[in-house]
């Protein structure tokens, strides 16, 4: 797969670890951290030396209970950082967002991926512009499970055969507006309209959204899940967030969104040496 200047076989056993910056005051994890441009470059340069191979740029928080910014806001906020990534660092950068105005100012700032949480089917998009932006860009997307109003099931199977269904559809919807099949990523979207239970099956889902034909990214960095599975807070979920990618990594996921990139470069290292 070609993200900007970097072509990632996907068929190797090295993981892909992309390395998160959120540009934003009030991200769960590191809200506020990287919030002007010099310290997203410092942090920026500091994932790239502990090996991320790619930056997710995110301008918006998505946390529970996130309050919606306007495009204009979100687009103020990411395009300085990305325009200056690219002029400083060899290295491809995704933006974390689901309106397609703003991925269509960030891809001509020189964004190489679009992350998507509402996987090309946010309910405010009824024309399906995200996807039409991404194919005529021709740039991969990462097409994540969720749901405005999702009534939880009661057992696996029921709730494997909601999630293939949906992620059947939304891969639909990118291939019937031109996105190529080697464009497509796809993400279970732990954390995202689903209670505890079915986040912990969202793990080895992984397993059944590979037979899809796609490469899986797992986005479990810090998440909440890990706080209700052992009782810590936000700054203490770090060995879990590597534990779940080590899992997801056996179940056959490719890509982990992480905010601790050594330490889960480190692990998936192991990971890889092993699995391969």
């Amino acid at each position: 797969m070609k993200i900007g200047s970097k072509v990632f076989d996907l068929d190797s056993d090295r993981s892909i670890v992309m390395g998160i910056l959120n540009v934003t005051p009030d991200s769960f994890s590191d809200g506020g951290k990287y919030f002007d441009v010099d310290s997203a470059l410092f942090q920026t340069e500091k994932m790239i030396n502990e090996g991320a191979d790619i930056i997710d740029v995110g301008g918006e928080s998505t946390r529970p209970g996130y309050t919606k910014i306007s495009c204009r806001d979100e687009i103020d906020r990411i395009i300085p950082v990305i325009s200056a990534i690219k002029k400083t660092f060899d290295v491809p950068v995704s933006v974390d967002t689901y309106k397609w105005e703003v991925a269509d100012a960030a891809i001509d700032s020189g964004a190489d991926m679009i992350n998507d949480i509402w996987g090309l089917d946010y309910y405010e998009d009824m024309d399906r512009q995200m996807a039409k932006v991404v194919a005529t860009a021709k740039i991969p997307v990462c097409i994540m499970h969720n749901s405005f109003e999702r009534v939880s099931s009661m057992d696996r199977d029921s709730f494997t055969g909601e999630i293939l269904e949906d992620m059947k559809k939304r891969i639909g919807i990118a291939k019937e507006n031109g996105i190529a099949d080697e464009n497509i990523i796809l993400d279970p979207g732990v954390g995202f309209a689903k209670n505890l239970e079915e986040n912990i099956w969202c793990i080895s889902l992984v397993r059944e959204l590979k037979n899809l034909g796609y490469p899986v990214l797992l986005g479990i960095s810090n998440k909440s899940m890990i706080g209700k599975i052992a009782g810590l807070e936000v700054d203490q979920r770090k060995e879990g967030t590597i534990a779940l990618n080590v899992l997801g990594r056996e179940y056959g996921g490719r890509i982990f969104r992480v905010h601790d990139v050594l330490g889960n470069r480190r692990a998936l290292t192991i990971a890889d040496s092993i699995c391969g």
